[in-house]
């Protein structure tokens, strides 16, 4: 039985991890959960699986939780940054579920990286933020980084018994979201409630909006990079609507091999959590014959210019991939909070991207200025672009 904890166990990942744990009683234990503010959900998922520990965002909602399940507990509850961490690092565990959105999964991860606990990782931040000394630390601890991202966990598989030195470029695949056909010039009226219907996943509001602005593939191709040892400048993107083909590899000969299945988060994690095994029934089966046509085309970088964005970003190196993370998490939280436009999203990264002066990255410390410089900047951007 592996001993499972969960960062982030109230988001879709962690909840869609808990659903697979439950449906594998034999297989997993969760002992150990992190959470934000969801304090009814969270308080459920303790009732259910009975972790020894949890975390949550900070002191007040630990006291709520606290109160909420009654001073005869027996469950340790902490909090904050600290509370995550001792979450991730927790002597029993063996894999820890890295799947707090955004920057504020790295010190976790690292923690638990730290601590010799393997990762199954669906948090890209912390790749695209520190992918290098994140690469480096893991194995120094002879962990293991299963991805957990379907697009990642596709190539995972697909390279799988191959030769790496045979593979000729990654091709990862993107829905193209809910604004594929949409025209450019309509981008100005675009709502947040639009922003949030994808059309083939069911994700948190960061990540889909993300994915509406294609920032999410934008992400993922530095992650990519990272963690299978690529140049981005051999990571291609297809937009596949249908989001049957959730990734493919090219390899010297011009063969293209490409991992397929329903869109549902429970089969790559399925595969994260059981790895190298595979668990009966993870998703439902896959009837092509049913699904009739599958359709591919490239990228429109004008419309979506988060692509070019990551690229650049990429091919500078150093802070600058930390800067183009942070910018974004800065502007789509505007954009919820309704300060500016949809379309300013990228218009803002660009501009805080443009301001910055790439440095190298030799710690964490090195990583974690530039996010804070880089959304420092873009908070004084966005000021300068609010919606009067």
């Amino acid at each position: 039985m592996k001993i499972i904890s969960i960062l982030g166990s109230t988001g879709s990942i962690g909840v869609n991890t808990l659903d697979v744990i439950a449906r594998n009683p034999t297989r997993f234990k969760v002992v150990a959960l992190a959470a934000g503010r969801n304090l009814p959900l969270l308080k459920r998922q303790i009732d259910t699986f009975g972790p020894g520990i949890v975390s949550v965002i900070d002191d007040e909602h630990a006291h709520q939780l606290n109160e909420m399940l009654g001073h005869s507990a027996t469950v340790k509850i902490l909090s904050g940054e600290g509370g995550y961490r001792e979450v991730a690092s927790w002597k029993k565990v063996e894999m820890v579920v890295s799947a707090i959105a955004g920057a504020a999964g790295l010190s976790p991860t690292i923690a638990a990286i730290d601590a010799g606990k393997d990762i199954a990782l669906a948090n890209k931040e912390t790749m695209v933020m520190a992918g290098e000394l994140v690469v480096e630390r893991a194995a120094s601890h002879g962990v293991n980084i299963i991805p957990v991202d379907s697009e990642h966990n596709a190539i995972f598989q697909c390279l799988a018994g191959h030769n790496r030195k045979e593979v000729k470029r990654l091709i990862l695949t993107a829905s193209g979201g809910p604004f594929l056909h949409l025209p450019p010039k309509q981008f100005a009226y675009i709502k947040l409630e639009d922003a949030l219907r994808h059309p083939n996943w069911e994700m948190g509001r960061k990540i889909t909006i993300d994915s509406a602005s294609m920032m999410n593939k934008a992400l993922e191709v530095i992650e990519a990079g990272w963690l299978f040892g690529m140049d981005v400048g051999s990571i291609d993107v297809c937009i596949h609507p249908q989001s049957i083909v959730h990734s493919m590899v090219e390899y010297v000969d011009g063969s293209v091999i490409a991992q397929m299945g329903v869109p549902d988060m429970r089969g790559p994690i399925s595969y994260a959590l059981s790895y190298p095994e595979r668990l009966q029934g993870a998703v439902d089966t896959l009837d092509l014959c049913r699904v009739g046509t599958l359709e591919f085309m490239s990228p429109d970088c004008a419309k979506f210019p988060a692509l070019k964005l990551a690229y650049e970003a990429a091919g500078k190196g150093g802070s600058a991939p930390a800067v183009l993370n942070a910018s974004n998490e800065v502007a789509v939280a505007a954009f919820i909070e309704d300060k500016i436009g949809f379309g300013d999203i990228p218009l803002v990264i660009k501009e805080v991207l443009d301001s910055h002066q790439t440095r190298e990255i030799g710690s964490i410390k090195d990583v974690l200025e530039a996010d804070g410089w880089g959304r420092i900047k873009a908070g004084e951007i966005v000021e300068k672009r609010k919606i009067s």
